[in-house]
């Protein structure tokens, strides 16, 4: 009963118990054999540490060819295999080879507690610029950042090409295809994810906090999509379409009507044209009526003088 609460409540600390030879007594009745193809630059590589590869592969039942005209390795079981699952493990063990894994690391797929996976990264991004500093963002500054990767997550990560290429444990696993694929296609930098696994690794020793939520602990990462594109002062905003024309817009008149002003105005334009007629009486009529009347007189004056016969004669 012991082991049964422990194991549900540690489900990755669980160990595969190892398959042995005695447990399958009976040989595998059919054969099986996987080939891959290997690039020209790994071929000198492979070419010296074959030996050690056919070495290790042979304790399992499992026959492994290279064949250097074609640029193929190859694995097969043979009647000695009693691992029914041991030839996945041969083929991938190859797989990693050939993406540059060096035979250290690769043989560490052929134990059950260990796995694999290849990251293909070269389709996530749309340009090729962005896709280039992002894998050299996960790598970081002399290979910082993908050493931290190793660290926290207990795998072998090898970033090279358009694939990155992992091996360890299936949690592991996990975590390191998390970071990857944040990094390389939803543009989250690697530090992020560095923080929370160390953050994740130190809450877990505290038996306090082992039930609990995480989250509130963990770094939270907001996107910031800062375009370079000019924006315009005034953003115009659309309006939603009727299929009736717009009310027409009430004239000054109409307003002034509505509001009374119009009334006011023309009260007002009344009393100034009103006192405008009274200052212009005033101005011709200066002085009142006797100044008329001596006026008149003055010019009554002048005529006379004008027909008299002294004038007439100074004429001729």
């Amino acid at each position: 009963m012991f082991l049964q609460a422990e194991i549900a409540e540690n489900p990755w600390e669980i160990e595969i118990p190892k398959f042995s030879k005695e447990e399958a007594p009976n040989c595998i009745v059919s054969e099986s054999s996987f080939a891959t193809l290997f690039p020209k630059y790994r071929e000198a590589y492979l070419k010296e540490c074959w030996p050690l590869v056919i070495k290790s592969l042979n304790e399992y039942g499992v026959k492994a060819e290279l064949d250097l005209m074609e640029g193929s390795a190859t694995v097969s079981t043979t009647k000695k295999a009693w691992d029914p699952y041991i030839i996945i493990k041969a083929r991938d063990m190859v797989k990693l080879m050939a993406r540059g894994v060096p035979y250290e690391h690769a043989v560490k797929v052929l134990d059950d507690n260990v796995a694999s996976e290849v990251i293909k990264i070269g389709r996530l991004t749309s340009k090729r610029e962005r896709y280039i500093k992002r894998r050299q963002r996960l790598i970081g500054p002399s290979g910082s950042t993908q050493k931290a990767i190793e660290l926290l997550s207990d795998c072998y990560v090898l970033v090279q090409g358009n694939s990155v290429s992992a091996i360890g444990p299936y949690k592991g696993l996990q975590q390191v295809r998390k970071v990857v694929i944040d990094c390389i296609k939803n543009n989250i930098h690697p530090v992020y994810n560095i923080k929370a696994l160390m953050i994740k690794r130190e809450l877990a020793k505290d038996p306090k906090l082992k039930d609990e939520n995480w989250e509130r602990f963990l770094p939270k990462y907001e996107g910031k999509n800062v375009s370079k594109r000019a924006k315009p002062k005034k953003i115009r905003q659309k309006k939603e379409y009727t299929p009736f024309p717009p009310p027409q817009p009430e004239s000054k008149l109409d307003q002034e009507l509505a509001s009374g002003e119009y009334a006011m105005k023309q009260k007002k334009e009344e009393k100034q044209s009103g006192k405008h007629k009274q200052k212009n009486n005033f101005v011709k009529n200066k002085g009142g009526p006797k100044a008329e009347s001596f006026k008149n007189k003055k010019k009554v004056r002048f005529q006379e003088t004008s027909k008299s016969p002294k004038m007439k004669k100074k004429k001729s």
